[in-house]
């Protein structure tokens, strides 16, 4: 009993390690981010959107690794914003644990989410794809779908 409960444990650690702060698609919502719900401009480019609270000690690193790519990524902005005093975007956004990372194409649109924290590579990596969908969403007049 005791060998089941430490291989289902470890199991589970190993699972929440794979799946911790990887960037994946987001399906296409019919409603996009504005100015007024982010308190800040969108990026001319993309937007990397951060939910964080207080004492959540991976957000520190999160805000690190967005500040980071923002500051090397031209037309991306970092946007920073408190769960505990958004309610009604966590709750819009079905964010259910901090840091969540959001990556909105130049138009606000969410075309890429991470729960936990994403490594530098993959938010390189996510907003190529916002980037060429703000592009691409922007020449069409049409809404992409992922």
């Amino acid at each position: 009993m005791v060998l089941a409960t430490l291989a289902l444990g470890t199991v589970i650690g190993v699972v929440k390690l794979r799946r911790d702060g990887r960037v994946r698609d987001v399906a296409p919502a019919p409603d996009g981010l504005t100015e007024a719900d982010l308190g800040a401009g969108l990026g001319e480019r993309a937007t990397l959107v951060q939910f964080s609270t207080a004492f959540c000690q991976p957000c520190r690193a999160t805000r690190r690794v967005l500040a980071d790519v923002s500051g090397i990524v031209p037309g991306v902005a970092h946007v920073e914003i408190d769960a505990e005093s958004r309610l009604d975007l966590v709750r819009r956004l079905d964010i259910m644990r901090t840091p969540t990372v959001l990556v909105l194409d130049s138009s606000g649109n969410i075309v890429k989410r991470a729960s936990g924290q994403p490594r530098k590579e993959e938010v390189l990596a996510a907003l190529a794809g916002a980037v060429s969908h703000g592009s691409s969403h922007e020449s069409s007049h049409n809404p992409d779908e992922m």
